[in-house]
């Protein structure tokens, strides 16, 4: 069982991955987040399906924060690469797209990244925050 959305800043980014960690029954296979220059893309993917009541409250979580995405070709092939045991910088010369994180749910990958990027840019877009 796999959910792809869209979430418009990484502080929402967070909180999804923040909901997961705190919920290790869900049996999460990996979570792929990558950020495009409007926002976050994320791939949660489980181990086997939710029952009916953890669907719908997850379903509900994702829905507060983002929406439910179907990612553009370029994205779609960076995610089946890091999924068939690509690395991601292999992915990230590849396709050129920004994979943040790619496995276990982690945040401290995702601010990693918005703290380099806010370095390097001087200051911090929307999308950062």
């Amino acid at each position: 069982m796999e959910y792809v959305y869209y979430f418009a800043n990484a502080s929402l980014t967070l909180r999804v991955i923040d909901y997961l960690n705190s919920r290790p029954w869900l049996g999460i296979n990996f979570i792929t987040v990558i950020h495009d220059l409007d926002g976050w893309v994320v791939k949660i993917k489980f181990l086997s399906y939710l029952n009916s009541e953890e669907e719908g409250d997850f379903r509900a979580v994702l829905d507060e924060f983002g929406i439910p995405y179907q990612p553009e070709i370029q994205i779609k092939m960076a995610m089946w690469a890091l999924e068939i045991g690509k690395s991601p910088l292999y992915v990230i010369a590849n396709y050129q797209v920004a994979v943040v994180a790619h496995g276990s749910p982690n945040t401290a990958e995702i601010e990693e990244f918005c703290d380099q990027f806010i370095e390097d840019l001087g200051y911090s877009p929307q999308t950062l925050l």
